[in-house]
């Protein structure tokens, strides 16, 4: 293990020991913020601490059957002591540096999953339908809620543009590495020579944002226009200016949303998406900083990059960022997305261990 990562051991191993010190102190006083505090870091590095002490007592095992090396009798039994000891300590470096990582602190927000058609016409607005309904077979298997945001649906039946939020444990965790350009290859249903036509569709995923802490919107950027929702929705929907436009113009950023029947709730939604890209420009800029100084793969926070590749008549995905092909298109168009997910923050994992040893 490098000596940088140990020295930060020590260091968090000896405050474990000074938070012992002051929660008993601090325990018999009145100021229970300080103590609450206290204890919450004491639960965060008490088990990495633990695990550092398991790593010291394995490599002390290792140096006191060297010793036994020098007595014949033993030198057989201290062999077998001293490999089983350095199997421990591998483990135990590996569980260590991946404990040292550091934390995503949107890990287990909630998303807004947004979806617009690119390239490709209609057959573009087509896979936009078969990308949502993808993500909400996945939603369905992870049982987190789906519900509908904005939708601007197309002719055909798919999805100019389609806004939706996933609620539920962990799922900015599992779909985060998903924004960017996915590509389909198939031949459309109105194709009738059988050509294999080539069409795209962007995905961002956004963790939602807590509108107090994370992003600041100052009611004066905003212009906010209402208007008469137009589509499905019955006679009612239509009646009144109950779909509203949000501009902020700082950032030139607009969100529609029309899926309510009140007004004053399609702003209430509207504001929450309109803070969730808010706070995705700023993340983007910030990994596209580290993207740059480490060449991530993964979770660069590029639009336009080309992540995925759908090809219908080969059924195969690949996913061009970790070279991952999969020979399972229709399961994974039916939600099954573990393995992608799986795979993708493996990857990312082992980005973040390599940044961690420079």
């Amino acid at each position: 293990m490098k000596p940088s990562m140990l020295a930060k051991l020590d260091q968090l191993a000896n405050r474990l020991v000074e938070l012992d010190e002051l929660l008993m102190h601090e325990g018999a006083t009145s100021n229970m913020d300080s103590y609450r505090k206290m204890t919450r870091e004491h639960a965060e590095i008490g088990p990495l601490v633990a695990l550092y002490q398991d790593f010291q007592r394995a490599q002390a095992d290792i140096e006191e059957a060297q010793e036994m090396l020098s007595d014949p009798e033993m030198k057989e039994v201290a062999q077998d002591e001293i490999e089983a000891a350095k199997g421990r300590v591998v483990r135990l470096e590996m569980d260590l540096q991946k404990m040292l990582l550091p934390k995503d602190v949107n890990d287990e927000r909630n998303i807004f999953l947004e979806i617009r058609a690119g390239t490709g016409g209609d057959e573009s607005a087509l896979f936009a339908g078969d990308l949502l309904r993808m993500y909400t077979r996945f939603a369905e298997r992870n049982r987190w809620q789906v519900e509908m945001v904005s939708e601007s649906a197309s002719d055909l039946g798919g999805y100019r543009e389609v806004i939706v939020r996933l609620v539920g444990n962990g799922v900015y965790s599992k779909l985060k590495f998903e924004s960017g350009g996915h590509r389909v290859q198939r031949v459309p249903a109105t194709e009738t020579q059988g050509r294999i036509h080539t069409s795209a569709c962007t995905v961002a995923v956004m963790p939602e944002a807590d509108e107090v802490e994370d992003v600041n919107i100052n009611p004066a950027d905003l212009r906010i226009d209402t208007f008469r929702a137009s589509g499905a929705g019955g006679q009612h929907i239509n009646k009144t200016d109950s779909a509203v436009r949000l501009t902020h113009l700082p950032t030139g950023i607009v969100v529609e949303c029309q899926d309510d029947r009140s007004q004053h709730k399609n702003k209430a939604q509207a504001l929450k998406v309109l803070a969730a890209r808010i706070k995705d420009v700023q993340m983007r800029e910030q990994q596209s900083k580290e993207a740059a100084t480490r060449k991530s793969l993964i979770g660069s926070g590029d639009r336009s990059e080309r992540i995925r590749t759908y090809n219908f008549p080969q059924g195969r995905m690949t996913d061009h960022r970790i070279n991952l092909t999969l020979y399972k298109l229709d399961f994974i168009m039916d939600g099954d997305l573990t393995e992608l997910t799986n795979a993708l923050a493996a990857e990312h994992q082992a980005e973040l261990l390599a940044a961690l040893g420079d």
